[in-house]
């Protein structure tokens, strides 16, 4: 399975036991590269062959004598939406051609190699989840989460699964039956049956609210505002999101095709970084389906219908609180309390991580942490609405294996009918 991301491109060789009654997962051979697909935008051919690294790859971790029975597919996810439909389209059917021509492995007949649109169609399940009706990219990541956690063998809702990509965000969870308040039809339910156990699940994709492009979005949110209260022939923008002290060049609002400079000067805030990011979250958006989240997304209110459920995080969130090493346990405090520390620039580094070389240099590399930090705690906070108080776990690897949507997706795939080739 290739997980082709806007930020880069990942490939997750996975080995099944088929001695058992039902397939199970064993291990992941894994492997990233960046660029992502959409950065070949004019070169679909140079798209297809930037793959080249990761089916080596595979043809290495897979036994000769299974290559050609060895399914494969690539999932593309937000980055190739944004280039437009005839963009995406040449790209995908360049990849599906090289995959065709050049490699033993069989493309999956149905959906083999397409974009994540947020809208798959059924597809037949394994027999451990019987019947899956209309997945999408975060109700696999709630798949992949939940079998790896064991989830599915215990009482309970299992877990929240919110997974933070570089142009997208997902949220899936399984909302606690209440007859008074039900989950509204929509194309936001799901209903799976796991071992005879019927679930319900909410599932909804924020198309824009990826980290990336939260950070778009900001950035020039600021910079208009800049021009309104200060107008000025320089290039430079001062902006409280990004670290006291820090500056940095961006491409997302050129002046005059030029890129302008940010930066943290002596502004550089949490409490007034969160004022700005909460304008992008939309939270006063219309909200025609009451309750809503943010930017006026029907969701089942998460204090009511998900109360005490256990939340895992994936992604970009562990990839911006790993370095930073913060104490367990974690709350959504937690987010706030290290946003407030970044922020504030080099003196606050040093006093709340000493010596530590890691934290440093990843604080020092980036000056936009500020509000990274920043946007994830407000979309926890404000978009979905849990309290700081509340527990999560923020993970990347469970047993050795990634998290994401690529296993569950694997297990739905491996429930078609695949033929080797000749």
């Amino acid at each position: 399975m290739i997980d082709a991301g806007s930020t880069g491109s990942r490939i997750h060789a996975y080995k099944f036991n088929y001695c058992k009654s039902t397939p199970t997962y064993e291990y992941e051979v894994f492997q990233m590269i960046r660029p992502g697909l959409s950065s070949f935008a004019k070169e679909p051919e140079a798209a297809a062959k930037s793959l080249d690294q990761l089916l080596d790859l595979a043809m290495k971790s897979v036994p000769k004598d299974m290559h050609k029975c060895t399914p494969v597919a690539v999932k593309a996810t937000a980055g190739l939406r944004f280039l437009g439909q005839d963009v995406a389209d040449a790209i995908l059917h360049a990849v599906k051609h090289r995959l065709e021509t050049v490699y033993p492995f069989p493309v999956v007949k149905k959906d083999g190699v397409i974009l994540l649109d947020g809208a798959e169609e059924g597809t037949s399940f394994l027999p451990l989840l019987t019947r899956c009706l209309t997945l999408r990219s975060g109700v696999y990541a709630w798949i992949t989460t939940n079998y790896l956690l064991d989830a599915f063998n215990t009482k309970g809702p299992g877990y929240a699964v919110l997974d933070l990509g570089g142009g997208s965000t997902q949220i899936v969870f399984e909302p606690v039956p209440n007859p008074s308040a039900p989950v509204i039809d929509g194309e936001h339910k799901y209903t799976l049956t796991f071992g005879g156990a019927q679930r319900e699940l909410y599932q909804h994709s924020y198309l824009g609210y990826g980290l990336m492009s939260a950070r778009k979005s900001t950035h020039k949110l600021i910079h208009f505002m800049s021009t309104l209260t200060a107008p000025s022939s320089s290039n430079i923008t001062y902006n409280p999101c990004i670290n006291f002290g820090q500056k940095k060049a961006i491409d997302d609002v050129p002046v005059d095709g030029q890129s302008i400079v940010m930066s943290g000067a002596d502004i550089g805030s949490f409490d007034a970084c969160r004022r700005v990011v909460e304008l992008v979250l939309a939270k006063d958006a219309v909200c025609n389906v009451k309750p809503c989240s943010f930017n006026g997304v029907y969701q089942p209110s998460l204090l009511d219908a998900f109360a005490g459920g256990k939340v895992v995080l994936l992604s970009y969130f562990y990839d911006r609180l790993s370095p930073l090493k913060p104490k367990e346990p974690l709350t959504v405090g937690t987010l706030a309390d290290l946003a407030q520390k970044v922020c504030a620039g080099e003196a606050s580094w040093k006093k709340h991580w000493g010596n530590d070389a890691e934290a440093l240099s990843e604080l020092r590399d980036r000056p936009e942490y500020c509000l990274d930090l920043t946007f994830q705690h407000s979309l926890l906070r404000l978009g979905y609405e849990f309290e700081d108080s509340r527990p999560v776990k923020v993970e990347k690897k469970i047993s050795e294996t990634e998290l994401g949507w690529c296993l569950g997706a694997t297990m739905v795939m491996l429930a078609g009918d695949l033929e080797c080739r000749v």
